[in-house]
């Protein structure tokens, strides 16, 4: 299979030269190369979807419009075609941004030419998501941190109150205990644990208490 890629970057002779090294291994045909963003969505729309690329090595810094929103238009209107990310720095938000406008890939340039094909092969072949380590490294240390934030703020959404509540249950204490406790009634011990449970998205005592403990609110 020759695989059809388009190149997107506003530097001349890193398009020349990018479309050298790949085009040497026989498996890629250059369909498409642009100067920046606009530039590749007003080409695209005038060449036949036979002819669209399979793949684009889209660079990120450009003027006019930079990758991550060429990406961001282009993948709603043209969602069979992959996107990899072609980048000098391993930047956090940079990354974060361009997997969130639907890229595919995220590569630094420094890569070579057997890897970038390897890339290629990967998103069109198996729908994979190609990273350079040290890119991959960082998204992994973004997903972990993304979940941290979000467990955190489902806890800070508790209530002093209900997080007394939700001690107690994690104690093994029943409604009446915990009322006994806190010197409050069954009922609104009730009423904060139905709170609890709506806001923690569970429906039971041991969901609630497993959240707790997994995410040491307690």
């Amino acid at each position: 299979m020759v695989y059809k890629v388009a190149i997107v970057d506003d530097k001349a002779q890193n398009r020349l030269s990018l479309s050298e090294k790949i085009n040497y291994s026989g498996e890629v045909e250059i369909v498409l190369m642009a100067k920046h963003g606009k530039d590749f969505l007003e080409q695209l729309k005038k060449i036949p979807s036979a002819q669209h690329p399979h793949v684009v090595l889209m660079d990120i810094d450009m003027p006019e419009m930079n990758g991550i929103e060429a990406v961001r238009h282009a993948h709603s209107l043209y969602p069979h075609i992959k996107y990899i990310m072609l980048t000098v720095f391993d930047d956090d938000d940079k990354l974060f941004d361009a997997i969130q406008a639907g890229a595919d890939g995220y590569l630094l340039k420094e890569e070579k030419v057997d890897e970038l094909l390897n890339a290629i092969k990967e998103v069109i072949e198996k729908q994979g998501a190609p990273m350079s380590p040290s890119i991959a490294r960082k998204a992994l240390n973004l997903l972990t941190s993304q979940k941290r934030e979000s467990s955190s703020e489902v806890a800070s959404a508790l209530s002093d109150r209900e997080m007394e509540i939700l001690k107690g249950l994690v104690d093994g204490l029943d409604f009446r205990k915990i009322a006994e406790k806190l010197f409050l009634s069954p009922y609104t011990v009730r009423t904060h644990i139905g709170n609890i449970y709506e806001k923690l998205h569970v429906s039971s005592k041991v969901q609630a208490v497993k959240l707790a403990i997994k995410n040491k609110w307690i």
